[in-house]
């Protein structure tokens, strides 16, 4: 209910009367329920979910702060018939996901009724940024879940490497974390070795773990909330140039994580890390962002970037990861990320837990 009156006094300030939210993600935001199926409309007087029978007695039970309806005919005539009955005359819809089809539908059922605008993404997008307590909770437990999942797989490998294959490492992980309570996984789960590790989204091949680095880049999602990790290892032993690559890696994320604060901008938050590895000879090598906001959807604002606004600031409640990498292409790459959200005090909480010495398994 709190994300809803949050969002309600957006738009008001906004100047829109209400919105027709159509994404199952900011559905979910709003009512903290997953359905497939639906609409949320927002209006001054009331707020309604829309939905059909097979959802009905579930939502009914969870959720507050809306009129539940079932309607027995199309949802935008619906939509249309509670919005001619408020005193709604804007209403927003979401410009970031809604189709062409989509809009041009709902326009002509709401046509000399109340208007379509752009705004609910943009708005809602800066109101997911800012996570509150609940949500990060969430987040923790999540996170739990994926540094259980990097301790087994250690061992897995371990026990297994010869027979390995990266989709094996990939499909252990997820299988692991859904039975320690993951609802799935939060994305396509990364475990890639040797040449491949130089590719930062490589994609799990079905062929025998190589001698060299592992990265293994992987997430749970509890109760919506996502949670995002990388991890290199070395399967093997590390050879000197190998070290050097992780440990100039490690520093730049340690050096980031001593200095992120509250009120320093995203753009210098990725300077940080950035300089460490420039120092160290590789600034052409680490071609993304520090990082990126987690929350109900594993890419969200705020972006840790050298392309951020100055004027964006890290602030409390802000859930971001901390990714430094270096990619040599053809040869090798090495990534360590963790999640961290800024505190009310200003400080950082690190959710990641898990170990980040350098691993070879011979």
């Amino acid at each position: 209910m709190i994300q809803l009156n949050r969002f309600k006094a957006s738009l008001e300030d906004a100047g829109l009367d209400g919105a027709i939210i159509s994404s199952e993600l900011n559905q979910r935001y709003l009512c903290d329920f997953p359905f497939t199926d639906g609409y949320i409309l927002v209006l001054p007087e009331k707020s309604y979910l829309l939905t059909d029978f097979r959802y009905a007695e579930a939502i009914k039970k969870a959720v507050s702060g809306f009129e539940i309806i079932c309607p027995e005919g199309r949802m935008s005539d619906c939509i249309a018939d509670l919005t001619r009955k408020s005193k709604a005359k804007s209403l927003a819809v979401e410009e970031d996901s809604i189709s062409l089809g989509e809009f041009e539908l709902l326009a002509e059922k709401l046509g000399g009724i109340a208007t379509l605008k752009s705004g609910a993404s943009a708005i809602l997008l800066a109101q997911r940024a800012i996570k509150l307590d609940y949500e990060i909770e969430r987040i923790k437990k999540a996170q739990e879940i994926t540094d259980a999942a990097f301790s087994h797989i250690i061992t897995f490998v371990e026990e297994n490497k010869s027979s390995l294959t990266e989709r094996d490492v990939a499909l252990e992980l997820d299988f692991f974390m859904q039975k320690q309570g993951s609802e799935g996984v939060a994305f396509e789960t990364i475990a890639i070795s040797d040449d491949a590790t130089s590719l930062p989204h490589g994609v799990p091949r079905n062929e025998k773990l190589k001698n060299g680095f592992l990265t293994m880049d992987f997430g749970a999602k509890f109760n919506g909330y996502c949670s995002d990790m990388t991890r290199t290892i070395v399967i093997g032993k590390a050879s000197d140039e190998q070290k050097k690559i992780y440990n100039t890696v490690l520093s730049a994320q340690k050096t980031a994580l001593e200095q992120i604060r509250g009120g320093i901008s995203c753009r210098a938050a990725d300077a940080i890390a950035r300089k460490v590895i420039e120092n160290a000879g590789y600034g052409k090598a680490f071609g993304h962002s520090l990082g990126h906001g987690v929350g109900l959807f594993i890419h969200e604002k705020p972006n840790l970037s050298p392309r951020a606004d100055d004027a964006l600031l890290l602030r409390s409640g802000n859930v971001v990861t901390v990714e430094p990498g270096i990619y040599l292409e053809g040869k090798f790459g090495c990534r360590i990320e963790d999640m961290i959200t800024i505190t009310p005090d200003g400080s950082i909480y690190n959710f990641t837990k898990s170990n980040k010495d350098l691993v070879e398994i011979t």
